[in-house]
């Protein structure tokens, strides 16, 4: 079963020219090959293979000789990359692959011969050297596979190590306790057992300090380096508000999956919801998407079951207790009295309940997860 781990890595001043010299060098590849491929198909019809893609590299290295400094399989991977976002563009999963930018994050990929080190360094192949690592947790016995340096705008350097640890992934089981889980903005999570887990709101809790920061950055001098300091100073305030998001949504998916044999949730239109304006920074903030990612991978490595139900499943217009349908109520309304059982319910609670019992009949008639239609779009644009 491969494993991914994210370490942070140190570099010396020299290993920064380098991984300066990699980034670029596959920025520029991906770009050249993706102009080509787009180039091509527009005049021909057809596409160009991976293949023929990567015969181009060693006419590349003789016209443009700054190429060989960069590890040739870095280089051939970059093309593997691009090849994938075309399939995952005509299987429907993703947009049209983009031409890539210096102003964004930076990475690039070693497919083979990482070797760890001890506990603080990681071999990279080529001319990087060693690196030094902080190895924050046990990392599975296996082999590297790939291994992904990345720069974050805050100018800090990570190496996402995926091992494979040679051991078959478990059965899907739905044995056991099932959850339902209602997301919100107020609660961030409201459990079908009637626990609540409030919302952070992590960019609301920094809001001053970040705005603070981008005011003085407004005042620099477009081109000068004290704008360019500026910049690395806001953007260190962004990783911050990103690494508690993350760390909250890490620890609190670990809970449930941990706790529950089955995971409900809603299939939300996230997308669609952050067309309202005025909840769009809220709703972006919470981070629906990834801590519904983070239950489903942590559930399948458990062997445990995640499930999503339909988005138009009325979960807050039925009496979880008659499941007979009530009226309307705006999203002030917390509380309410059911008329068919004379209960008084939490709106959320009543959610989280229906959610679950809807998960559970769908796993009752055989249904994994909800699927929707879609049209695929002709294959063949690069094989």
């Amino acid at each position: 079963m491969l494993k991914a781990t994210k370490v942070r890595i140190y570099r010396t001043d020299e290993q920064v020219i380098q991984l300066s010299k990699d980034f670029g060098s596959t920025r520029w590849l991906w770009n050249q090959s993706l102009f080509l491929m787009s180039k091509t198909y527009k005049e021909t019809g057809k596409g160009v293979s991976a293949y023929d893609m990567k015969k181009r590299i060693p006419e590349l290295k003789k016209e443009f000789e700054w190429l060989k400094e960069t590890y040739s399989q870095c280089l051939q991977q970059s093309i593997l990359n691009l090849s994938q976002a075309f399939i995952n563009f005509f299987e429907g999963r993703t947009k049209y692959p983009t031409f890539k930018s210096k102003f964004d994050k930076q990475s690039v990929q070693y497919p083979a011969n990482v070797k760890l080190q001890g506990e603080d360094a990681i071999k990279f192949p080529g001319n990087l050297g060693v690196v030094k690592a902080k190895i924050h947790r046990d990392l599975p016995i296996g082999k590297v596979k790939t291994v992904t340096v990345s720069k974050t705008p805050d100018e800090r350097y990570y190496a996402s190590l995926l091992i494979d640890d040679g051991i078959a992934k478990p059965e899907i089981t739905s044995e056991g306790k099932a959850i339902g889980i209602d997301l919100g903005l107020i609660d961030f999570v409201v459990t079908s057992e009637g626990s609540k887990f409030r919302n952070p709101k992590h960019l609301k809790k920094h809001s001053k300090n970040l705005k603070r920061k981008q005011q003085k950055l407004s005042r620099k001098t477009k081109g000068s380096k004290a704008r360019i300091k500026a910049c690395r100073i806001v953007a260190k305030v962004h990783g911050k508000i990103a690494r508690v998001r993350e760390d909250f949504l890490h620890k609190l998916s670990r809970k449930l999956v941990n706790e529950n044999q089955v995971v409900v949730v809603e299939n939300l239109a996230v997308k669609n919801m952050v067309k309202n304006h005025s909840l769009a920074k809220a709703i972006s903030d919470a981070s629906w998407g990834k801590f519904c990612t983070m239950l489903k991978y942590k559930a399948e490595f458990d062997g445990k079951t995640y499930l999503e139900v339909d988005r138009f499943f009325p979960s807050s217009h039925l009496c979880s207790s008659t499941l007979l349908p009530i009226q309307k109520m705006d999203l002030s309304v917390r509380l309410f009295d059911c008329p068919h059982c004379q209960q008084r319910h939490d709106r959320d609670v009543n959610a989280a309940i229906n959610i679950r019992n809807e998960g559970l009949r769908l796993l009752a008639l055989g249904i994994s997860a909800t699927s929707q239609s879609r049209e695929c779009k002709p294959k063949g644009f690069w094989t």
